[in-house]
């Protein structure tokens, strides 16, 4: 029998109130997850349902309308991305309010999606927080995850990056730093290039771009990582 959306939602409720952990809270608001309504379940959980669940879009836009933590990751993680247009994507990134979230959204969903480089570069421009976090955490995964993009497709990064280091909120710093270390992982040309833009960096006054270029240099410069890039070379 194929269940309804509204069945398959019932039973995910049913199974979120199920696996509810009050006792996680506290230490999930310690590490900045600060939703309104959350029943404490683990990513791995979550996972699970979803991909019991599979991929849909009308359930996933009825998860995230219900706007507790775990039912908006679940969306991000069973919405169909054939399905999502940038105007769904803009309106979530409105609504992120914690770091947490944004990174699940990004990285389960977003990423994949064929605006996801233009997106990433509109949203690191914004200055709310958790969009503008967006938009570095989005360059950060295409990094990671789009292994035939050229290099071309990264240094368009670059000056955005330079352009808002200077931003002195941690959820920002932080994406930041992380889209400049993992775009320097790709191969060696693109890490020299990082590793001038972090010398840039360290050039300037501003002390958030200092740490951030500080940060990243430490691995970016690693025999670790160099020689994982020359390896990859030869």
């Amino acid at each position: 029998m194929v269940l309804s959306v509204s069945e398959i939602y019932s039973n995910i409720i049913h199974e979120l109130e199920s696996n509810s952990r009050p006792e996680a809270i506290e230490g999930m608001a310690r590490y900045g997850i600060t939703p309104g309504k959350v029943y404490g379940v683990s990513i791995p959980v979550l996972r699970r349902i979803a991909k019991g669940v599979g991929r849909d879009h009308e359930l996933a836009m009825k998860l995230w309308e219900t706007d507790i933590r775990e039912t908006r990751i679940l969306a991000g993680m069973v919405d169909d991305v054939s399905r999502v247009t940038g105007e769904q994507m803009d309106e979530w990134v409105q609504e992120f309010d914690y770091w947490e979230i944004c990174d699940h959204c990004c990285m389960n969903l977003f990423e994949d999606h064929p605006l996801a480089y233009d997106k990433s570069m509109e949203w690191g421009r914004r200055n709310e927080e958790y969009v503008k976090r967006a938009g570095y955490v989005m360059m950060a995964r295409l990094a990671v995850s789009d292994k035939k993009a050229d290099d071309a497709q990264f240094e368009q990064f670059f000056p955005l990056i330079l352009h808002g280091s200077d931003d002195s909120r941690n959820c920002v710093k932080k994406a930041i730093n992380w889209a400049l270390r993992q775009i320097g992982k790709r191969n060696l040309a693109l890490n020299a290039r990082a590793i001038t833009v972090c010398e840039e960096l360290l050039d300037g006054s501003h002390g958030s771009a200092r740490g951030i270029a500080a940060d990243a240099l430490r691995e970016l410069k690693s025999a670790k990582v160099i020689g994982k890039l020359e390896k990859t070379r030869g």
